[in-house]
C-alpha cells in the first residue's frame, strides 16, 4: 500500500525537465537538422547560434561601467585594450565573463596607481572575484559594503594605508578569500572579518595591525596569516591550529601554537599597542626625577582635598534632603526594571538630568526602527509576562506600540565589547519567522533585550494554556503551519550562523512566539556564547541533548533534536519533559503507545490531540509528520537527520484534508514501529 517519497535532487531534475525554457529559433532549427542529417547546414546554422547567443548575452552596460572604471585611474593607458568596438567580455585584458557577462577583474601587475572607483564597479551586478595585487593603489581601503557579492578580494602588494574600519566587512556574507598582505593598514583587525560565514583564506601579514587577534570561528577558515604586524595578548584558542608561521613577527603574542602566555598574563595595557620605548628602553635619571616631582605634588593636592571633605562633612546633614533627591533621579536603572517588574510604572523622574546617565542608553540595531530612549522604556505602563532562570519578561507599551523587554541576569561571562559584537551580529537576522531584537541595553549585572510583542503570545500557551480566557484550540493546519515556520527559521539560523554551534540552542514552545496569523517567529535565539556557561547547563535545551551527555559537547544537530521534540509536542499537546528530564520523555512515550496501538486504526492514532482533529488524508499527514519528528529526536548524532533534510521534508508534509474519518485503516501499525530509527532512511521514507 505504501509509497515512496521522491527524493529532494530527483524532484529537482522533474521539475527542470518539465518546466524546460522554449529553445530559441536556431537551436529548433538545428533539432530538425540533426534529424535530417545534413551537416553543412547543421554547421551553418550553429554559427549563427552562437553569434546570436554572444551578440545577446554581451551586456553593453558592463563596458560602459568599465570604460568608466579606467577613466577614473591616474595612468589609463595600462588598459590600453579596453576600447571599442570590441565588448569587454572579448579581449579586454584582465576580464574575466561567464555567459557574456562580467563575473571578475584581475588587473595584477600592471602599475596601476590612483583609487579604485569601487562605486562605479557596484554597477556591475554579476561582479564575484576582484584581485589589484602588485599595483601602486593607496590610500584607504576601498568601500567594499557596496559589493555584498564578491567572493574573493586580491589587494596585496599596494601601498593601501590607514586604519580598516569595524564594520568594513558588515554584510559580505559571501566572501571566501581576502588577501591584504604587505600594505601599511593599521589599527585593529576589522571586528566583521569574524562574521563572514563563508571565509577559508585570510592573509593579513606584513602591515602595520595592533591589538588583539578577534576570535575567528568560521570552521572553514584554513589559511591565516598575520605575521609582521604588531599584535600582541592572547592567540584564540579557535586559531590554535593553525602553523606557528601565520603569527610569527609579533613579539607580544603568546598561546598555542607559540609559546605558552605567563601564568599571571592579564591581558596587555595600552601602553603595549603604541609604544615599545616603554618595554625595551631604561628611563633617563631627569625622567624619574620629573615623576618624583610630580607624585610628590599629586600627595599634597591628595591632602589638600582630605581637608576639604572634612570641613563639608560638617555641612552635610544641612542637604541631606535635597542629596536624597539627586540620588534618587540619578539611581541606576535596575531599580526601575524592578518597580516595573513588580507591575507599575517606574519611578524614573522624566526630564531630569539624573535621568539621563549613560549608562541608561539603548543600543537600536535596525535603522528603520521608532526610536525611544530608556526614560520612555521605564516610563511606560508595564505587564509582566513571566520570569524564567534568566530572568523576567514583561511588555511596555510605549506611545501606543507594544514592546517585549526580555531582562537577563545571567550574562557576566562576557566583556561589554564582546556583548555588543554579538548583539549586533544577531541584530542582522531578518526572516518571517524569526523574531528580530530591536534594541539592546548593556549593564555589568544585566542585559535587556527588546522586541516586539507577538499578539497570540508564545506556542506553549497555545498549547497548554488553558487557563487563558479567549483560548481557541489549534487545529491541523494550523500546528502544520507553525511546524513550517519553525523549520524555516531554524534553517535561516543554521545559515546565517554557521559558526554558532548550535545556532539555536534553546528551541521549546515557550521560544516560539506566535503572531496574529499563527505564524510563528523563534527567539531567544543564539544566546549560548554569552550566557553564563554553569547556567546554561542547567536551563538550555540544548545542553539536555544525548550528545552533551555522552561527550560534553554541543553539534549543530543538537537543534534538529530540540526540533524534533517540538514537533511531537505540538501533534500531542504534551509536555516534552526535556527540561523536567522525565523518567519517561515524550519520544519514547510515543514509540511506546504506536507499539502497542492495536489494529484497526491508523497506527499511533491515539497520541494525537483530539482537539486536532482532521479527516482521513490529514491523519497520514499527521503520521508523515509524526516519523520526522521521531527520527529527529535520534539519540545517535550520525544517525540523526541534518537540518536541511528536516525542512525539506516537513515543507512536503500536505495541509488539505479529504475525509472526515479521524480514524482509518489507510496504514499499516508496523509502519511505525522502530520509528527513532528511520533517519538512517531519511531521504526515502515509505508511507
Amino acid at each position: 500500500m505504501g509509497m515512496v517519497l521522491v527524493s529532494h535532487s530527483q524532484a529537482r531534475v522533474r521539475t527542470h525537465d518539465k518546466c524546460a525554457p522554449l529553445l530559441p529559433l536556431p537551436m529548433m532549427l538545428q533539432r530538425n537538422v540533426l534529424s535530417d542529417s545534413a551537416p553543412i547546414l547543421l554547421s551553418i546554422l550553429l554559427l549563427f547560434q552562437n553569434l546570436t547567443i554572444s551578440s545577446n548575452q554581451s551586456d553593453g552596460s558592463d563596458g560602459e561601467v568599465l570604460l568608466k572604471f579606467k577613466a577614473s585611474l591616474d595612468n589609463p593607458a595600462a588598459l590600453d585594450t579596453w576600447a571599442g568596438p570590441t565588448a569587454p567580455c572579448s579581449g579586454w585584458k584582465g576580464v574575466l565573463c561567464g555567459q557574456g557577462r562580467v563575473w571578475g577583474l584581475q588587473l595584477e601587475g600592471m602599475g596601476l596607481h590612483g583609487a579604485i572607483d569601487v562605486e562605479t564597479l557596484a554597477q556591475l551586478p554579476g561582479l564575484r572575484s576582484l584581485s589589484f595585487k602588485n599595483n601602486d593603489f593607496e590610500g584607504a581601503l576601498p568601500n567594499l559594503t557596496r559589493h555584498r557579492s564578491l567572493k574573493t578580494v586580491y589587494l596585496s602588494n599596494n601601498k593601501f594605508s590607514g586604519e580598516i574600519s569595524d564594520w568594513a566587512f558588515s554584510g559580505m556574507n559571501s566572501l571566501k578569500k581576502l588577501h591584504l598582505e604587505n600594505n601599511k593598514f593599521s589599527g585593529t583587525i576589522p571586528a566583521t572579518l569574524t562574521t563572514a560565514p563563508r571565509l577559508i583564506e585570510l592573509a593579513l601579514q606584513d602591515n602595520v595591525f595592533e591589538g588583539e587577534i578577534p576570535n575567528f570561528e568560521q570552521e572553514g577558515l584554513k589559511n591565516f596569516n598575520v605575521s609582521n604586524n604588531r599584535l600582541v595578548g592572547q592567540i584564540p584558542r579557535s586559531l590554535s591550529r593553525l602553523d606557528a608561521s601565520s603569527f610569527s613577527g609579533n613579539d607580544d603574542l603568546c598561546g598555542e601554537p607559540l609559546e605558552a602566555c605567563p601564568a599571571n598574563y592579564d591581558g596587555p595595557t595600552k601602553y603595549d599597542y603604541h609604544d615599545d620605548r616603554i618595554r625595551h628602553h631604561k628611563f633617563p635619571e631627569t625622567t624619574i626625577a620629573v615623576v618624583a616631582i610630580l607624585l610628590g605634588a599629586a600627595l599634597i593636592a591628595l591632602l589638600g582635598v582630605c581637608i576639604f571633605l572634612i570641613c563639608r562633612k560638617k555641612k552635610s546633614h544641612q542637604e541631606t534632603a535635597p542629596a536624597a533627591t539627586a540620588a534618587a533621579a540619578a539611581a541606576p536603572a535596575t531599580e526601575d526594571l524592578n518597580q516595573m517588574e513588580r507591575g507599575g510604572e517606574s519611578a524614573a523622574p522624566g526630564g531630569s538630568e539624573g535621568g539621563k546617565p549613560s549608562v541608561r542608553l539603548l543600543t537600536f540595531l535596525k535603522e528603520d526602527s521608532e526610536k525611544f530612549d530608556m526614560q520612555e522604556l521605564l516610563r511606560a505602563s508595564a505587564e509582566v509576562l513571566g520570569g524564567g532562570v534568566f530572568g523576567s519578561t514583561y511588555k511596555a507599551g510605549l506611545n501606543g506600540k507594544k514592546m517585549v523587554v526580555k531582562r537577563f541576569k545571567h550574562m557576566n561571562q562576557v566583556s561589554k565589547e564582546e556583548f555588543n559584537e554579538h548583539m549586533r551580529r544577531l541584530g542582522r537576522m531578518s526572516h518571517r519567522n524569526v523574531q528580530p531584537i530591536v534594541a539592546f541595553y548593556y549593564k555589568k549585572e544585566e542585559k535587556l533585550l527588546v522586541t516586539a510583542f507577538a499578539e497570540n503570545v508564545s506556542l506553549a500557551a497555545r498549547l497548554h494554556g488553558n487557563q487563558m480566557s479567549d483560548h481557541q484550540s489549534l487545529d491541523w493546519t494550523t500546528r502544520l503551519k507553525i511546524v513550517k515556520g519553525v523549520a524555516k527559521g531554524l534553517l535561516y539560523l543554521h545559515n546565517e550562523l554557521p559558526s554558532l554551534t548550535p545556532a539555536h540552542g534553546h528551541l521549546k514552545a515557550s521560544n516560539v512566539l506566535l503572531d496574529a496569523a499563527f505564524t510563528p517567529l523563534l527567539t531567544d535565539y543564539g544566546l549560548i556564547p554569552i550566557i553564563n556557561k554553569e547556567q546554561a547547563e542547567e536551563s538550555m535545551v540544548a545542553y539536555k541533548s544525548p550528545e552533551y551527555k555522552e561527550t560534553g559537547k554541543l553539534t549543530k544537530k543538537t537543534d534538529v533534536w530540540c526540533f524534533g521534540y517540538l514537533i511531537l509536542e505540538i501533534l500531542t499537546r504534551k509536555d516534552s519533559g526535556v527540561e523536567q528530564q522525565a523518567d519517561v520523555d515524550l519520544a519514547t512515550w510515543v514509540e511506546t503507545a504506536v507499539a502497542n496501538e492495536s489494529s484497526g486504526y491508523v497506527a499511533g492514532a491515539a497520541v494525537f490531540d483530539q482537539e486536532m482533529a482532521g479527516g482521513r488524508h490529514s491523519q497520514v499527514e499527521m503520521m508523515k509528520l509524526l516519523r520526522i519528528g521521531l527520527s529527529c529526536c535520534e539519540a545517535d548524532v550520525e544517525k540523526r537527520p541534518e537540518m536541511k533534510d528536516v525542512a525539506e521534508k516537513v515543507e512536503e508534509i500536505k495541509e488539505r484534508e479529504f475525509d472526515d474519518d479521524f480514524y482509518s485503516s489507510y496504514a499499516s501499525e508496523s509502519d511505525m514501529l522502530s520509528s527513532r530509527g528511520l533517519s538512517e532512511d531519511f531521504r526515502s521514507i515509505n508511507i
